[in-house]
């Protein structure tokens, strides 16, 4: 969904399940599966589980990652090197990108939760 105000993805909210498939990743995050597993090598920070025959489960902190490595590579024009030594700096923890991410997150999920309750 492209926000028609910018040139910003709008990603879909991230549900409230433990653990996610390689392929619902990579629909949360707009991410074809082979981009994953690329940056799984290119970025420590990304460790999914890996259970039998080494299928991967993300966690939410995974795909919240995940759409931060996105938006530094895919909107804010970071190399893979640049967007890895941001990530790995202090200021990733007070990153506002990060933080905008998280509260469009929550905002998303409060808004699902009141449709439901309404």
């Amino acid at each position: 969904m492209l926000d028609p105000n910018s040139s910003k993805v709008e990603l879909p909210p991230i549900p409230g399940k433990r653990y996610f498939t390689i392929g619902e990743v990579s629909e949360l995050c707009q991410v074809k599966p082979h981009v994953l597993r690329y940056w799984e090598q290119e970025f420590p920070q990304l460790k999914p589980v890996k259970r039998r025959g080494n299928r991967r489960y993300y966690q939410r902190h995974d795909v919240i990652m995940i759409r931060q490595i996105r938006s530094l590579l895919y909107e804010q024009g970071f190399t893979i090197n640049g967007a890895r030594h941001k990530l790995e700096g202090e200021e990733a923890q007070n990153d506002k990108t990060q933080s905008q991410q998280i509260i469009r997150q929550v905002l998303a999920e409060l808004e699902e939760v009141a449709r439901i309750l309404g």
